[in-house]
């Protein structure tokens, strides 16, 4: 029984806990700063521009994928501005346009190119391929002293485990000026501290946790863990310091939980057939919001922005 879960359930369970956690940090000052539907903007427009750097690059890797991303940012903001300045439109809704027209070209340019040889379609772009990210080589908890089967990793894992990393050390670097200038930007400035580089550092990170994740998780669960976890954890608590504790421990719970119902729960009723392991963890995730919003100690609070929150 440990042979099966170490080969078929271990590195697909930390992949999409690390996924989790990786976006989840940069969605709590999202969410704080009520930017929070600039995590799901970056993983709209990530899907185009890492179809497109795979069509010019011919590879699925990081930096090609990074710099497609980016580029598709840029495009982004160039629409927007165009939008609202030649039609008139809110802010908002041109966002919205822009973002979903992105994400539609993404998905058609999926649908018209050869790209599922590198599990880069559709399905993958939305899903992820979780499921098949296995530990092929393990034969038991042995495996993980064993470098011969180490090395045989699957690359997603000590991809999303470096960016995972990165995101950690640069909350923690940065965590005095994240906190004050998430708070008040008037003070920060007075002491120094340069709001607009941080908050442009702050969507940056979110950005590369989300290109790394994509690739794996798919564009559901970024989505998902960017708001639900730290929506979630600003409903139980109103200190920054604890709502990232229960962010992590709520996204890496939707990860677990979700993955283990994907594969098990349809069993449970009668199904003979798993369900998607990313939708199943987007699912969770949400639902643990539901409960935190019905039963969070601070679930009465309008709204989830910074007020109380220092």
């Amino acid at each position: 029984m440990g042979a099966e879960f170490v080969q078929f359930s271990l590195t697909p369970i930390l992949i999409g806990t690390l996924a989790a956690i990786a976006c989840a940090l940069p969605g709590n000052f999202l969410i704080l700063r009520r930017q929070a539907l600039i995590g799901d903007a970056i993983s709209h427009v990530v899907l185009p521009g890492i179809v497109v750097a795979f069509l010019l690059t011919g590879v699925v890797a990081a930096i090609p994928m990074l710099l497609g991303a980016a580029g598709a940012a840029v495009v982004a903001v160039i629409l927007i501005e165009a939008v609202k300045r030649l039609g008139g439109i809110e802010p908002g809704a041109a966002m919205g346009v822009v973002f979903t027209t992105m994400f539609a070209a993404g998905v058609l340019i999926l649908e018209q190119s050869d790209t599922s040889r590198v599990h880069l379609d559709v399905e993958h772009a939305l899903m992820g391929n979780l499921e098949s990210l296995i530990w092929f080589r393990a034969d038991g908890w042995g495996s993980l002293l064993d470098p011969v089967a180490l090395a045989s990793l699957p690359d997603e894992l000590p991809r999303i485990a470096i960016v995972c990393a990165m995101v950690v050390a640069l909350t923690v670097l940065f965590w005095r000026w994240l906190k004050i200038s998430t708070f008040d930007e008037g003070f920060a400035e007075a002491l120094g501290i340069p709001s607009a580089a941080v908050g442009f550092g702050l969507v940056l990170t979110a950005a590369v946790a989300a290109v790394a994740a994509f690739d794996a998780v798919g564009s559901i669960i970024v989505i998902a863990m960017f708001i639900c976890p730290p929506a979630a954890a600003r409903l139980m608590t109103n200190r920054l310091e604890r709502q990232v504790w229960w962010s992590v421990a709520f996204a890496t719970l939707s990860a677990v939980l979700g993955y283990v119902l994907a594969g098990y729960g349809p069993l449970w009723f009668g199904a003979t057939h798993a369900v998607s392991a990313a939708g199943m963890i987007a699912v969770v995730s949400g639902a643990i919001l539901g409960l935190a919003c019905l039963f969070g100690p601070h679930r009465s609070r309008i709204g989830i922005g910074r007020q109380d929150a220092a």
